[in-house]
């Protein structure tokens, strides 16, 4: 399949197709003679996980990790299990600092109730802080 098919049947995008290619997480497609990438169904399983393992934000290098480790079957789950453990460590830190940020926000958004920039406690709150 060549790489429109390819990018609508993943989800992906052309463009990151081939950037995955140029970084080492796909394997080159193979290229015809007119120059085309042709794509296998192993591309097509490939490029899925990635996209799941993008969705669930984890890093590129991380990515690579798992897509290496996958080569040897009985290699133990000890890379993969730590692998999301950190992954999981990162959202709940990220959680952490949004609900922060939410708290911050909600609590400008309630100090002010007047009508002019001149006596705006929200403009007051950031230039003191």
């Amino acid at each position: 399949m060549q790489i429109k098919q390819l990018a609508s049947v993943t989800g992906v995008n052309a463009k990151t197709i081939r950037y995955y290619e140029d970084i080492g997480l796909l394997p080159e497609a193979k290229r015809g003679d007119n120059g085309y990438r042709y794509y296998r169904e192993q591309d097509v399983s490939s490029l899925k996980f990635i996209r799941r393992c993008k969705e669930l934000r984890m890093p590129l290098a991380d990515i690579k990790r798992l897509v290496a480790v996958q080569s040897d079957g009985n290699a133990p789950c000890a890379q993969v299990d730590t692998l999301i453990s950190q992954q999981l460590e990162q959202i709940r830190i990220a959680q952490y600092e949004l609900l922060q940020l939410e708290k911050n926000l909600q609590a400008l958004a309630n100090c002010c109730g007047n009508e002019h920039i001149k006596d705006c406690e929200i403009l007051q709150h950031l230039r003191a802080n």
